[in-house]
Parts: C-alpha cells; structure tokens; sequence
C-alpha cells in the first residue's frame, strides 16, 4: 500500500501524493509516459530513494524510509550485469548480495539458469549475450531471494518479441507460485494483457485505477465505435458523426448484432453506399486518452 507519496528533486515534483495498492498474488501495471514517475514511485517502494511524505506499507506494516525490505525484489531497467563475468557468475554475485550461500546459492544459481533458458549459456560472458538475453538475466539476477513481491522497471524495454514473450513467460511462472508483481510499463499491451489491474500515472499522481473493464466503464463506457467507409461522400445522418469529406460516417453502438443491421439500412436509404466497415471495442489507448487528453508516448 502507498498513500501520498511526495518525492521532489530541486524545484521539480516527480511524485504529488501519489498512490497504489499492490494485493497479494496479483499483477499491477503501473502504466504511464515516459517522465511520469513511474521509476521514482518504484524506486521509493523498494527503499532506492527516500519520499520527502507520504507512507508505504508492505506485508501489513508500515516500511521504514531505507532497508527492511528483504521481502522485496527489484528489477531496474538499466542493465546492472556485469559484461565481463558468465551468466552463473553474474547470479553468483548477486545471490551473495542477497545473503545466500553454499547449496542455497548454488540451488538459485541453477534454478535461475533453468528458469531463464540460458543453462546451456551459463558459462558465456554476459558481454557476449543479445538484448533479450541480458535482461532474462538481468530479471533473474533480482529473484533468486525468491521474494514475495517483485518491481519491476520497464522489463521488456529494447527487446524483440520473442524475448518479451519468454520474459512473461517466466514472470507467470512467479506470478503462478504466488508472487506479487508490479511493473512499469508504457506499453499498452502489456498492461492490457499481462496484469489484472492497472494503475494510470501522469504527472507524479495516479489518476485512475482498476481492472480493464473498470477502467473502460469509469471513463469512456461500453459502446463500440463503427466506422463506416463510403464509396463517395455522402449526408450527414442523424445519431453519427462524419469525417472532414464525408467518406467515414462513425456510430457507437452497445450492441453491434442488434444494431448495425438498422445503421446499414440508414444509410442506404439515403442514398450513400458502404464499402468497407470497421467496430472497434472500448480500449486502454482511449481510456488513456480520456484521461489525459494526450498519446501515451508525447
């Protein structure tokens, strides 16, 4: 739980009581712009940086300002490898940084390589590894503590698809053990199909929060748009909006199988022809939209 966190650096506010709640065995998306506060909020969490106000819980009880957050993981989205040691070096290093050793460390060393799908790499030097690969590790290098909550920062920035795909893969293999999970992210996608809930943040300060569908209900509502292309420009119909020539008649609707029969008839009858017809569902990208008036990525 994080209740009105404040963080300023100079004259600049990056957090203004900003808020979340992270439930137990869940995945949040903390989704917002680049510049929005989503890796100071994070970094505030897992005791990187001190709030200037505000309160953050965990686990039931109120977090000092540093430290005493063993139970945490935290996945920056910097690359914090080092290049010139093996993937199982790597692992080694920081599994001593979070206190393990002897067959402790070695039983999450070979956990972790297995989990990555790097095992057959482990003796490779991280200098040598793709993108994708490197911040397989990078994710792994942060768990191997197996932590009951995990941040994540950006975790699938600068990879390919199929890297972003392993990289769920392994986070709903955590996620299935129980793990909480919240990550950053201003990828639309992500947080629509990778998360139960979703946090929006914009200039320091959640504006909203909730599942997908409460999202779309709470702002934009259920309707779906459908667009109708005309062959040629047509009149204006009462119920629709037109397009600047008049080749596009657009109409939301709640029911499209009910409904769209009658929208087509509509336009036949005045004398317009369709020639190509497109519905679009309620979605994140105009939820945001709503809310902040602007693209996610300006």
């Amino acid at each position: 739980m994080v209740r009105d966190v404040v963080k300023r650096f100079g004259l600049t506010t990056a957090l203004d009581h900003a808020g979340l709640e992270l439930r137990r065995g869940e995945r949040l998306a903390l989704l917002g712009p680049n510049g929005a506060g989503k890796t100071t909020l994070v970094r505030c969490i897992c005791g990187r940086a001190v709030p200037d106000a505000g309160k953050i819980e965990m686990l039931g009880r109120r977090l000092p300002p540093s430290g005493g957050r063993h139970e945490l993981g935290f996945v920056p989205q910097e690359i914090a490898l080092y290049p010139d040691l093996t993937a199982r070096e790597n692992l080694e290093a920081f599994g001593r940084f979070h206190g393990l050793t002897g067959s402790k460390l070695r039983q999450a060393v070979d956990w972790a390589l297995e989990w990555t799908g790097l095992a057959d790499r482990a003796g490779d030097l991280t200098k040598t590894y793709s993108s994708g690969m490197k911040r397989r590790v990078n994710i792994a290098c942060g768990v191997l503590h197996r932590p009951l909550i995990l941040l994540l920062d950006e975790p699938t920035v600068g990879v390919d698809p199929q890297s972003r795909d392993r990289i769920f893969t392994m986070l709903d293999e955590l996620w299935g053990q129980g793990t909480s999970i919240l990550l950053t992210t201003h990828q639309l996608e992500e947080a629509e199909q990778q998360c139960d809930r979703i946090v929006i943040i914009d200039h320091g300060h959640a504006i909203a929060e909730g599942t997908l569908a409460e999202l779309i209900a709470n702002t934009v509502g259920t309707k779906r748009k459908v667009i109708f292309t005309l062959a040629e420009a047509g009149p204006k119909l009462d119920g629709m909006t037109t397009d600047g020539d008049g080749r596009e008649l657009v109409a939301e609707v709640e029911d499209v199988a009910l409904e769209l029969p009658d929208l087509l008839i509509r336009i036949r009858e005045s004398g317009a022809r369709v020639r190509d017809l497109e519905v679009h569902p309620p979605s994140l990208h105009s939820v945001f939209i709503h809310l902040t008036g602007r693209e996610l990525r300006e």
